[in-house]
């Protein structure tokens, strides 16, 4: 095959060296996600985790076609991503093909093509197993001291003093020395996230304009905002080699402006990012300032979002709800946009107790969608209207295709609450437990829910009864297994 002149001579592929088994990688991970879960910064926040996913999943297809992500993987690794509040700028791979992304990062970025190119980076990073050639290089260590160094490590990103609750001396400093991948690595991880991008539907471009953001930050004082700089720096040479990988000719910079979309979920993630009071206020205010109506669409949209969103973390339902119906009216030619708002007016409505506005606010409010952030706002809406039987069938097709939606599980726990199906809601608590490892809690409902049923006797739903029982020997399996590993 002839490559075009501009093209790069390929890397050796870096990850096939390890010791460490895609299982053992895997369990690896879950250890490490089961804290990150309990960490108050972990969120759960439909609107902007269906962004991401929209972004993650082309990449996930373009890494299978490519030959990047071989079965093994895709069927053995976790491929979660999980949203943290945090405000710095920031995105992580762990162990068994978990990332993590910081609101901070979602807030910054201009465009899907710079969050595309983290992404695509990221993933290559588990793709070509870059996280265990850098554990087996550590192969003295144990399993459960490698989780914690590893925690430890992600605990300095945010708060350097926090290291210490969790690794002593040196031993913190060895490991973030560790997270920090080689040259040879950070390169390859460019090299196959770039070709990701345009399989994917999106502008390879956006590598270089999020590398050059990233360089603009690096000219910064150093004050915590970025960590993605420290553990994954910037170079010339890598720079050079994304700039290279351009067509003759082509713009270094984003190919389009912002979208109209992109530009409210990144006004969402500064809001959730818990910015404090004041700045809400600010934000709040910023539609009445002078010379506002002057403003790009873009700007005039993300700052009505945010006021409106910000009204609702205030409290100030009169003030959120009006903005979101300006912001729907400035939004009405754009389909995402729109939907988006749409979303934003059902969150107010819920929060202020009227069911029905909520509903009629939702896209699609007279059907049962498939998307997560429209079917959990539905179903919420309909348990607040005292509806949950109509609710509890969408619910429970979507936990069948998504089981580790813990989200999702609460919530028809609580729909069959509502219908007095006692012993189908502990099941339903106890699998969202499971959902996110906690094993010995999933444990403990499971056998709240056996009680339940031994005690209504020929009453009892023997079908679920059943089902608790396969369950709870399931989970009392993987806590043994969970215990073992300590």
């Amino acid at each position: 095959m002839v490559l075009p002149a501009n093209a790069q001579s390929p890397l050796p592929t870096l990850g096939e060296n390890s010791d460490l088994t895609t299982s053992a990688e895997r369990r690896l991970g879950d250890r490490i996600i089961r804290e990150l879960y309990r960490d108050p910064d972990y969120i759960d926040d439909p609107v902007i985790a269906d962004y991401v996913q929209g972004i993650w999943q082309p990449l996930m297809a373009a890494a299978k076609a490519r030959g990047e992500l071989s079965g093994e993987l895709d069927e053995r690794f976790a491929w979660e991503i999980l949203l943290g509040r945090d405000r710095t700028v920031n995105a992580f791979a762990l162990p068994g093909g978990y990332l993590g992304v910081h609101l901070g990062l979602v807030g910054v970025v201009t465009t899907r093509d710079e969050l595309a190119s983290v992404l695509a980076h990221e993933l290559s990073h588990v793709t070509q197993r870059h996280i265990s050639r850098l554990i087996t290089q550590q192969s003295k260590q144990t399993p459960l001291l490698l989780g914690a160094l590893v925690l430890g490590a992600l605990a300095a990103s945010k708060n350097p003093g926090a290291t210490q609750a969790l690794v002593v001396g040196g031993q913190a400093l060895a490991m973030q020395n560790q997270l920090n991948f080689s040259r040879d690595m950070e390169r390859e991880a460019d090299r196959i996230g770039y070709g990701l991008m345009a399989p994917a539907g999106f502008a390879p471009q956006g590598f270089v304009s999020m590398f050059d953001k990233l360089q603009q930050a690096n000219r910064l004082n150093d004050n915590g905002s970025w960590p993605y700089l420290r553990s994954h720096p910037l170079t010339s040479e890598r720079m050079a080699d994304m700039q290279s990988r351009n067509p003759p000719g082509s713009s270094s910079g984003p190919t389009a402006p912002t979208s109209l979309d992109h530009a409210l979920v990144a006004a969402r993630a500064r809001v959730l990012s818990n910015p404090g009071v004041d700045t809400l206020r600010q934000w709040v205010n910023e539609p009445q300032g002078i010379g506002f109506a002057g403003q790009p669409l873009q700007r005039r949209a993300a700052a009505l979002y945010a006021a409106a969103l910000g009204g609702l973390q205030l409290r100030d339902m009169g003030g959120a709800r009006s903005t979101a119906l300006k912001l729907e009216a400035l939004v009405q030619s754009d389909p995402a946009a729109l939907r988006l708002v749409r979303l934003l007016r059902a969150e107010i409505e819920l929060t202020t107790g009227d069911a029905a506005a909520a509903m009629a606010a939702l896209p699609e409010a007279q059907g049962a969608s498939t998307r997560r952030p429209e079917l959990l706002l539905r179903s919420q809406a309909l348990l607040k209207a005292g509806q949950a039987a109509t609710g509890t069938g969408a619910l429970q097709t979507w936990v069948a295709s998504h089981p580790k939606d813990a989200g999702a599980w609460l919530l028809l726990a609580a729909l069959w609450q509502a219908q007095n199906q006692g012993l189908r809601a502990i099941r339903a608590e106890a699998e969202a437990h499971a959902a996110r490892y906690d094993y010995a809690a999933a444990v403990d409902r499971f056998k709240a829910g056996q009680d339940m049923a031994r005690r209504g006797g020929a009453a009892a739903d023997h079908i679920e009864a059943s089902i608790i029982d396969t369950r709870l020997r399931a989970m009392e399996s993987l806590l043994r297994e969970q215990a073992a590993e300590r």
